[in-house]
């Protein structure tokens, strides 16, 4: 153990960061950084569904001072007294925001505020103070040294583990039970936490058993990772999982491969990134933080409900669908009223459309074989005027079944039948037309086409 241990330690200060690939190396860093990633994603999923996010970060500061008091009463990192003074102290975080917001009449913003900042300035200072007396200092607490874990081995038979892997492992199978276990509590005290307590559920308590778990799993990612890095996998895999899903389920299991995805893309960032820049390497946390925050301004843009590219897409489709209707159905009128075929130039004026729009729009009713003529004189091929027909019908209807069951105006009813007649379907024509019993003619006097 100690030669592998020597052999570790040139590598480090040789090549920083591990440049020379080396599974005995690298791969437990990958393990190590896998393992916090996984750790607080698990219970980062509740937090961002409870709108908590804020208090998980005031978590991880805030029991700076338990770990800074544990360390100068037993002067050791490993200490089992870290996990005690940090539990407390998360607890108490917990208990004071709580209190502060009840008693003072703020938000939970502000209480949260005032607590988190008031304990993590009280941690530094007693860091600061005992700096001589405790191996531990704010950088150690705020970036960790996830480089250097696979120096502090612990012998497993013929293996040697590094001790924070076996940490991470214990905290990760851990918060894996918990919400295996109370994944229906969880669920129920997340969403609605009234209807819990009619179920028997103690909302208050799952409250703060998910407190506690957030301490630990904190305090077990300081030495390895930094509480910089465990803030981030707290919130970003589950935000950028919510981003990306609608079921809770779901929602856990992307978290996690996306925790796992950022450790791992994270170190091999950090080991070659910097090189494109004639630097060795940089910091595998602050990696893991931005290889985090990469994945998750890919799930905001692409995600398949929430992204805002596919948002914005699907806003154009629409807009292009509904031109498109309006194109067919303004010359359906125009046939009605036998007016000459209108050029493009002026069926833009009419219906307040842009020149591109109105040349895609063109081009999708050609392509369908809905659009004849040229552009001096556009006209309905028989499948146009087959689904003008249908949209002249839809909004006819709906102008009826304005007047006669809502009550509006005539002069109040264009504008409301120009919205649904877009997406009225075959079923919902046949439904209006036997709630207005089938009129011929809507409420201006123009006949309403028949179906077939």
């Amino acid at each position: 153990m100690m030669e592998n241990s020597i052999h570790l330690l040139e590598q480090v200060s040789l090549f920083p960061s591990a440049i020379r690939w080396s599974w005995a190396f690298n791969g437990w860093i990958l393990v190590i950084g896998s393992l916090a990633a996984v750790a607080s994603a698990l219970l980062g999923n509740f937090l961002v569904l409870r709108k908590m996010s804020m208090l998980g970060d005031a978590i991880t500061h805030a029991v700076l001072p338990g770990i800074a008091v544990a360390f100068l009463i037993s002067q050791s990192r490993t200490s089992p007294l870290m996990f005690l003074g940090a539990v407390i102290v998360g607890v108490l975080t917990a208990l004071f925001t709580e209190w502060i917001r009840g008693a003072g009449g703020v938000d939970e913003g502000a209480s949260m505020g005032v607590v988190f900042t008031s304990l993590f300035a009280l941690g530094l200072v007693i860091l600061v103070q005992a700096a001589d007396a405790v191996d531990l200092d704010p950088n150690c607490v705020l970036y960790g040294s996830i480089e250097l874990t696979p120096l502090d081995t612990v012998a497993i038979g013929d293996w040697d583990v590094p001790r924070a892997a076996l940490m991470l492992a214990g905290v990760t199978l851990l918060n894996a039970l918990f919400v295996g276990l109370f994944f229906k509590e969880l669920r129920l005290t997340s969403f609605d936490p009234a209807l819990a307590t009619t179920m028997g559920i103690s909302a208050k308590s799952m409250h703060y058993v998910l407190m506690v778990l957030v301490s630990i799993t904190a305090v077990a990612c300081f030495e390895s990772v930094g509480s910089i890095l465990v803030v981030a996998m707290f919130v970003v895999p589950a935000a950028a999982a919510y981003m990306l899903t609608d079921r809770l389920g779901v929602m856990i299991l992307i978290s996690v491969i996306l925790a796992v995805a950022s450790a791992v893309l994270g170190h091999l960032m950090a080991l070659t990134v910097p090189t494109w820049f004639g630097y060795r390497s940089t910091t595998t946390s602050g990696m893991i933080a931005v290889a985090a925050g990469g994945l998750f301004l890919f799930a905001a843009a692409l995600g398949p409900r929430h992204g805002v590219l596919v948002k914005w897409a699907r806003r154009q489709i629409l807009s292009l669908q509904i031109l498109c209707d309006d194109i067919v159905a303004f010359l359906f009128r125009g046939e009605e009223a036998e007016r000459p075929h209108p050029t493009t130039e002026h069926l833009a004026s009419e219906l307040f459309a842009s020149r591109w729009s109105m040349k895609l729009a063109q081009i999708i009713l050609r392509w369908g074989g809905e659009l004849g003529g040229g552009s001096e004189a556009l006209e309905l091929t028989e499948a146009g005027r087959e689904r003008g027909r249908r949209l002249v019908r839809s909004h006819r209807l709906w102008e009826q079944y304005l007047v006669d069951q809502a009550g509006r105006d005539t002069e109040q009813i264009h504008d409301k039948a120009e919205r649904f007649e877009h997406f009225t379907d075959r079923s919902l024509r046949d439904e209006l037309a036997r709630e207005t019993d089938g009129p011929e003619l809507d409420p201006h006097g123009s006949p309403i086409p028949d179906e077939n």
